[in-house]
Parts: C-alpha cells; structure tokens; sequence
C-alpha cells in the first residue's frame, strides 16, 4: 500500500507580500496553475491516494480551490490550524496534529517549492517504511540565499550537522521533500507551535537520519521575483 503524504501550506508567507496578502503562497499560480497542483499530479501519478495539507493563513481558500482531490484521483483532507489552535502550529507542530491521518510512516513535503520532476518512488518508500530511520530527505545544491547549505551529507548517505562533520564533506540545502517515520515528532505535543530543525538536529545525533541528492529542477519559490522567473 502506498503511503500518505502531507503537504506543509499552513505559512503566511511574509516574504511574498503584497502577493499573499490576500491569496495563500501554494495558490500562488506558476505556468498557469496553482504552485500546490503541481505537487497533487506528481503524486497523483506515482500512485500515492491519500493526501493531507496542512492549512493557516487564509486556509478556508484551499478546500475552495482543490476540494476533496478527485478530479486529481486523490483522496484529500485538511488539517486546520488556525480553526483548531488559532494560527500556523510550524512545522513538527503541524506534523504532530497531522499524524491521525498519517499512520507510522508518510510523505512530507513544502507546498512552497516547485519540483515538477521529483518521483514519489513506491520502491523507496516502501523500504524506508520498512527500516528504522526517522526520515529520509532529499537534498539539493546550495541556492543564492542559503550558500552554505543544512546539513553535511557523508558518501554512506547519513546526514551529519555541518559543524561536526569530518572536513570536506559536502554540504547541502534540505528540498524540504522527505520521507518521515512518526517518532521523528514524538516529543511534540499536539497543538503547539514547534519548529522541526530541532527534531532533525535530534535524529541526527541519534542516527535516524538518511538523505540523497535530488538533481532535477527545484526552486524554492519565496520570493516575488523568483515566481516570476518561473513564468
């Protein structure tokens, strides 16, 4: 059985303003369609069914606008933060309220960032489903605005903080695509606000943390002036 995902779109999205004054960033559209319906084929077409999104600022728009995923052949549900807990719960928060709908082991991934080639690959999820990590994330080569990347990638594939990582090994920026297990937010109690680079710091010291490097298109669109470079 394939497994869930969730899409993080719960932001306010403050770097886009004015755009996202008045219209969530994952609507935002890019070639003609909203950022986030790219994300709902890629998914649609690697056989995952069941998605969840997570929504705050402005969420009554995204049930309006993608409705219960259908016409995609998907099977959609909202988590709604700012109706159950008034306002955006970050990023573990929001994947500890998401968890009901998510079982052990799901996708997760920003629907800021625009990834049109990336495969959900059933085969790699379905091992990691069946192995002990907490996630494994996908990497991509440092961009302008973050030059010396997230974390330190050894050639095994585990991901080390930058800091204590032997020299010379390469850094990278996280895609914010990855495959999550549910301990990964065990510590977080649902319902409150909880950053997730310290579940990640944490996995990483325990050794629950694997990644690989994506080599396709990927634009972390958070700026006005990277949307229009999309077209």
């Amino acid at each position: 059985m394939t497994l869930p995902a969730l899409i993080l779109a719960a932001g306010r999205g403050e770097r886009m303003r004015p755009l996202t004054d008045h219209t969530p960033k994952p609507l935002l559209k890019v070639r003609g369609k909203p950022l986030i319906e790219w994300h709902l084929e890629a998914l649609a077409r690697d056989g995952v069914r069941e998605v969840v999104i997570n929504t705050a600022w402005l969420e009554d728009q995204f049930p309006a606008a993608l409705g219960d995923g259908s016409r995609w052949g998907l099977h959609l549900r909202y988590s709604m933060e700012t109706r159950d807990h008034g306002g955006a719960l970050e990023t573990a928060g929001g994947i500890a309220k998401a968890l009901p709908w998510l079982g052990e082991a799901f996708w997760v991934l920003a629907g800021d960032v625009f990834a049109p080639d990336f495969r959900f690959d059933d085969e790699t999820a379905q091992r990691f489903a069946q192995g002990t990590d907490w996630a494994h994330l996908w990497m991509v080569s440092n961009p302008p605005h973050n030059p010396g990347g997230d974390f330190a990638l050894s050639l095994e594939g585990r991901v080390l903080r930058k800091d204590k990582a032997p020299p010379a090994t390469p850094c990278w920026t996280y895609s914010t695509i990855g495959l999550y297990r549910a301990a990964m937010v065990d510590e977080v109690v649902v319902g409150s606000r909880t950053a997730l680079r310290p579940c990640l710091d944490r996995a990483v010291d325990q050794g629950r943390l694997s990644a690989e490097v994506h080599t396709g298109q990927w634009v972390d669109v958070g700026t006005p002036a990277r949307l229009a470079e999309l077209g």
